[in-house]
This record gives structure tokens, sequence and C-alpha cells, in this order.
């Protein structure tokens, strides 16, 4: 995969989660595989396991594995895998851009950005989703025709809690299971494959932004989406939304037509197919001016 940071350095990293991914949903054995680990039965068991101390042996691997800096965390003794898994950062770590006209990232993440036509479809961990599938609402979808659609996605390494990009007030929220389905399974490699992920979102009425929706993607198999705040209320710009527990995951952010102006370094990456490092409560975008 390539990414860039901010300061423009193109950084190429083949990831092992990449690698494994590939290996999972395009290869006949690995779809095999993963029929059977996301039966509920596994992955009950599997997120047993992961709670348990003695997956805490797996820790110290897992961090030189993927060269996560420890330094930004909290130090604590974790009492396993997923406590580590959902470990918080130290105060001041993170700061976040308070100006009222500025969007932030709600996480540490790879960014994209789309534009939202009729004929868009967004590829969301290996599956592609029209606005409508994504959100399972044909209206909603269609009050963000010629906006901007910002895919953050998160990698093993990242920080795996999430704050709210923007203030306002926010709905209620609305859940979708995940599906999986292959026509054959043991058919040879390119045989049709049909899945979505499980995924929650909110509706928020934001103050700079205008009407948008915040919503997290979760793992096929062992992750779980955990948010804070289940029922309507008020927000505010850079407070903890949730976390993820182990899996890999996505934060999606829907703007209206002309609410937002998406930071030029992201959208001239997106542009060439490539994904931006972005942290959480640094500035992804603005509001943009009616004279625009």
């Amino acid at each position: 995969m390539n990414y860039r940071d901010r300061n423009g350095t193109l950084i190429e990293k083949d990831t092992k989660q990449d690698r494994l991914l590939k290996r999972l949903y395009t290869t006949a054995p690995g779809r095999m595989l993963v029929r059977i680990l996301i039966t509920r039965p596994v992955t009950l068991i599997a997120g047993a396991a992961l709670r348990t101390r003695v997956s805490a042996a797996y820790i110290k691997s897992f961090i030189n594995k993927n060269s996560i800096d420890m330094s930004i965390y909290e130090d604590r003794k974790y009492r396993s895998f997923n406590d580590f898994f959902t470990r918080e950062i130290r105060p001041g770590a993170r700061t976040v851009d308070g100006r009222s006209d500025v969007l932030i990232s709600p996480c540490d993440a790879k960014a994209t950005a789309v534009p939202i036509e009729r004929s868009t479809t967004l590829n969301i961990k290996g599956t592609e989703y029209t606005l409508e599938s994504l959100l399972r609402n044909k209206a909603l979808s269609e009050e963000f025709r010629g906006g901007m659609c910002i895919i953050l996605r998160l990698t093993v390494d990242d920080y795996h809690r999430y704050c709210y990009a923007c203030g306002g007030t926010k709905s209620e929220n609305f859940t979708i299971k995940g599906i999986f389905h292959t026509v054959n399974p043991v058919a040879a490699e390119h045989a049709p494959i049909y899945k979505e992920n499980s995924r929650e979102y909110t509706v928020i009425d934001t103050d700079s932004f205008g009407r948008m929706v915040h919503m997290e993607v979760g793992a096929l198999m062992v992750g779980k989406i955990v948010n804070n705040d289940k029922n309507a209320c008020r927000v505010t710009k850079g407070s903890e939304k949730g976390r993820f527990e182990f899996g890999g995951s996505t934060v999606i952010l829907l703007f209206k037509e002309n609410a937002v102006e998406i930071s030029p370094d992201i959208l001239a990456n997106s542009g060439d197919g490539i994904e931006t490092i972005v942290k959480l409560g640094e500035e992804i975008g603005r509001k943009r001016s009616i004279s625009e």
C-alpha cells in the first residue's frame, strides 16, 4: 500500500494485514476459512479468548511486528490482548484543532476523499457499496448526492479510539449487521464473493458543516464497534465517540454539497490513488465559504 504523510513524503508499505486479507478473500481456501471464522460460535470463542489474561502474552510480539510506538500511550500493564488493543493515548499526545471552521480527523487513520455522484461506488474493506447500500436508507442517501465522502481506514498499528469530527446534535444510532456469502466456496480463485461488514452510524446536525453522517465500520470476524452515546444528544468536537475492539476498522464521514472544503493534500493524494496518513484531532477540511 502507498501512503503520504502530511509533509508529502511517500511511504510504501506492504503490511501483513493487507497480505492476509488478500489471501482470505481472493483464494478458495481463504474463503472457506473465512466462512468458518465468521460463524457465531467461532466469533464468540475468539472474542472471549482475546479478553483472557493468557492472551496478554501475545502483546509484546504484536507491538514489535507492527512497529507500534508505545511512548504515546498510557504506561500500564494490560490485562488481556483486547485491553491492549483498546488502549488509551496519553493526555496531550493528540491535539484537537478547536477552530470552529475546521473539520478534524476523528481518528488516527489513512484518509481518502471521494466526491459523491449518482454513479459513485465506495470501496470499503474490500466491498463495493453504493451510498444507498452503505446506509440501507434511500432517502438519506439522496440527501448527500453531490457531497463528499471521507474514508478513514485504520490499520492494526493505529490508535483504535475515535472522537466526534465536529460538534452538534446527533440522532440515535443506527446499526447494520454484517453478512458474508460466496456463491461457491470451493470454486476457483475468481469465484464470486459478497460481503458486508457490520456498521453503525448517526446523523449529526453540526454547528459548522450542516447535516452529516458519522459511520463506523467494524471487522467481519472478531471486531466490534463500541459507541459511548446510543441515543440522541448534544455532542462536542473532539470528545470520544467510541472504540473498535480487535479487528480491522474504518470511519466514514459524509457531507452534503458545498458543506466542506477538503484539505488540498488529501484531495490531491486521493486523485492519485494514494491514502493520506492523518492523526486524531488534526485538520482534514474547512467550512466552505458562501462566496465559493
